[in-house]
């Protein structure tokens, strides 16, 4: 996708005060504030600003981790005219939620707004060339290469896709526990635990299922890592999840050559399960995905000005 940008506002004549990284997604959304020179000057938190969950939401949120930040920068108050912010946000993906949210932004003096795995490149590589793939509650893959082409895969949304995430290997988790409940598999120590988190007998589990979403069955993962020692199956559970993030790696960089970041908390706890090949890759994030944002608006000032 290519980064949507707003013109700059007729304040232009005056100092950036503020450049601006959020990055924002289904559970939360953060807000680093820096000086123009680089300094980091104030952070600030908030709810969630993926784009499926509402518009209104979305600005809602990120303008409180904005104040927030703005708060600890010793700045209250500032005016937005004087700040260009980058966004990487969840569901830029979808055109109809992108543009509305452009529609809908403050007269920031400058707006970039791409999505949240591309900032997560961007953050995790100081802006260079590389790969990553993230792994928490859902999971994506994301390229950027040395000639700026970018590619993502992945990330078709639970239950779906989002393979080798926390909700995906909570949900493969309940299938081993209905099967044992059935009869149809082995009652091992992982099926007597998911039992145990869902109710406690085979009636309480079908109605945890019926009202459970991604979030509740991306809290079952860490049951499975638990168990790991302890029952085969969970470790060949964390094996399947494994294989599925070589998959994504493999499918961005097929031929190896691109540095690759495991990020989310499943990402980097499955590393040693992956392949030798793959782990050879595997280099600590510079940055995170407010680091990738703060390079967006920072590039586009950069190409404002030239």
């Amino acid at each position: 996708m290519t980064p949507n940008s707003t013109p700059q506002t007729s304040s232009a004549n005056r100092p950036i005060r503020f450049l601006i990284g959020v990055d924002g997604g289904g559970s939360g959304t953060r807000a680093q504030a820096c000086l123009p020179d680089g300094r980091i000057a104030g952070r600030g938190q908030s709810g969630p600003s993926g784009l499926g969950q509402g518009i209104e939401q979305a600005w809602r949120h990120i303008l409180s981790a904005l104040a927030d930040a703005f708060a600890e920068a010793g700045a209250p108050g500032t005016a937005l005219e004087d700040c260009a912010i980058g966004l990487g946000l969840a569901g830029t993906n979808v055109a109809e939620w992108r543009d509305g949210f452009l529609r809908a932004a403050p007269a920031f003096r400058q707006l970039v707004l791409d999505s949240d795995a591309h900032t997560s490149v961007l953050g995790a590589h100081a802006g260079g060339p590389g790969a990553i793939v993230a792994a928490g509650t859902g999971s994506v893959g994301e390229a950027f290469y040395p000639d700026g082409r970018r590619k993502s895969v992945g990330g078709w949304g639970f239950p779906v896709g989002d393979e080798g995430s926390g909700a995906w290997l909570g949900l493969a988790a309940m299938r081993e526990a209905q099967r044992a409940a059935d009869g149809r598999g082995p009652e091992g120590e992982l099926t007597r635990r998911i039992l145990a988190a869902t109710g406690g007998d085979a009636d309480a589990m079908q109605l945890w299922c019926v009202k459970a979403g991604q979030h509740a069955y991306a809290q079952l993962a860490p049951i499975v890592f638990d168990c790991a020692d302890l029952d085969p199956a969970a470790s060949r559970l964390l094996d399947a999840a494994a294989s599925e993030i070589d998959s994504m790696a493999h499918a961005l960089d097929p031929r190896g050559e691109l540095p690759l970041a495991l990020l989310g908390s499943l990402g980097r706890r499955l590393e040693a399960r992956l392949p030798a090949a793959t782990r050879a890759r595997c280099v600590t994030p510079a940055g995170d995905a407010c680091d990738g944002a703060l390079h967006l608006i920072r590039r586009a000032l950069a190409g404002a000005v030239a």
